[in-house]
């Protein structure tokens, strides 16, 4: 008769202090942030708070679990459930962890978007040198084949190194890419992967609980840091300007080189609109959004909160007017506030040939919402009835879908 068989290892204790310590604590602070901010007026924005944390705490896990150079891959920086920073709903971010001192093949087929575009950071997200040289450009620097494949390299300098290489500044740590859209539902994004020259091939290490450890503290220092930069960041560059006005385009300070954008924020009663004129332009990426003053994208899948000139509505005379209410006007180009009385606005031009002047940013006015018929020179064509603006909906609804297919 077969004897049972006994397990006689010993029990492992847990971790003393738990692993998960720091973070939990990181946690506790970011939701102090969050609820203690200032200009939280109900429990609708407070509830919009805790969404946004829950998104930054499930971002910054899986960023910490994904970090480091020696195998590096792209992954989503930001997205529909992990927004921050002002997201552009029509733009796909990624982003690898690199170093200077290594090299890094990039393998990719161009898409159908109307921009591509590179940009080496810092891990402070701040260019690691200035934008316009090897630190920012879109992929009309490249070489690319005539099936729209490319190979690009980036590393430290290097003598003869050929076509499609670029030096990494002292300090780089990561790289991002953007992909941006004009038509959701007929472009499509290409494809792209990472290597890092002297690793492929190879595996990377098991992390241990050492490393487990690290991790943690990194996603909670990653958190805090995310929580507190992002929903300060209106106030460093957006509140100081009058409310319900647009500043004239600029390039984008810190970002891509070939980027100018208009900003400013919005406070609106329910009886209120903003009616905003801008020429169409001739560059390929225009667009408008809102946003929170969480400084994230508000819905843009389920309503129409941003706007770019391939989808928007232009007026015979070459201008592009929207109005952004509470309320619905019946027009085409409503921008939805969401009931959200106050937000940020945001217009950028991308993949400039040229700058962008005075003339070609936008104009705005303050009107009651029953006025902005009379500020509508084409109002007649403008207006849309509820099917057409169910029907617009449900395309950005598919569109968006199809994109966000992996």
């Amino acid at each position: 008769m077969e004897q049972p068989v006994t397990d006689t290892r010993e029990a492992l204790a847990p971790p003393d202090p738990p692993l998960t310590e720091p973070f939990l604590a990181a946690v506790a602070e970011a939701e102090k942030l969050v609820a203690a901010a200032d200009f939280i007026t109900d429990e609708h924005d407070l509830a919009e708070g805790y969404d946004y944390l829950a998104g930054s705490i499930a971002a910054c896990v899986q960023l910490a679990r994904v970090h480091g150079t020696s195998h590096p891959s792209f992954v989503a920086s930001t997205g529909p459930t992990t927004k921050m920073a002002l997201d552009n709903p029509d733009t796909l971010y990624y982003h690898a962890d690199i170093e200077p001192g290594a090299e890094y093949l990039l393998t990719g087929t161009r898409g159908s978007t109307v921009d591509l575009s590179f940009q080496v950071l810092k891990g402070d997200y701040t260019a690691a040198n200035v934008p316009g040289g090897d630190d920012a450009f879109d992929d009309r620097r490249l070489e690319i084949d005539a099936d729209g494949s490319y190979r690009l390299r980036f590393g430290p300098p290097k003598e003869d190194p050929g076509p499609n290489y670029f030096v990494l500044g002292e300090g780089s740590s990561m790289l991002a890419v953007r992909e941006v859209y004009g038509d959701w539902n007929a472009e499509r994004k290409g494809t792209i992967r990472i290597e890092r020259v002297d690793t492929v091939g190879t595996a990377p290490v098991e992390p241990d609980l050492a490393v487990l450890r690290k991790r943690y503290k990194v996603a909670g220092r990653m958190l805090v840091q995310r929580i507190h930069t992002w929903f300060n960041f209106p106030k460093w560059f957006y509140l100081d300007l009058p409310v319900n006005t647009l500043t004239q385009p600029r390039l984008t300070p810190g970002g891509l080189a070939t980027q100018y954008s208009s900003v400013g924020h919005f406070d609106l009663a329910e009886d209120q609109a903003l009616v905003v004129t801008v020429p169409k332009s001739d560059v390929p990426y225009q667009g408008f959004q809102l946003g929170s003053r969480w400084y994230i994208s508000l819905d843009y899948v389920n309503h129409q909160t941003s706007l770019n000139s391939t989808q928007a509505q232009v007026d015979p005379d070459g201008m592009i007017r929207l109005v952004i209410s509470a309320r619905n006007p019946g027009i085409a180009n409503w921008v939805e506030t969401t009931g959200r009385r106050r937000g940020i606005m945001q217009f950028r031009w991308q993949r400039t040939h040229r700058p962008i002047g005075p003339a070609e940013g936008p104009t705005i006015a303050l009107v009651p919402i029953d006025e902005v018929a009379a500020q509508l020179p084409f109002h007649d064509t403008n207006r849309i009835d509820e099917a057409g603006w169910r029907a617009r909906i449900a395309q950005r609804q598919r569109g968006f879908a199809e994109r966000m297919l992996a």
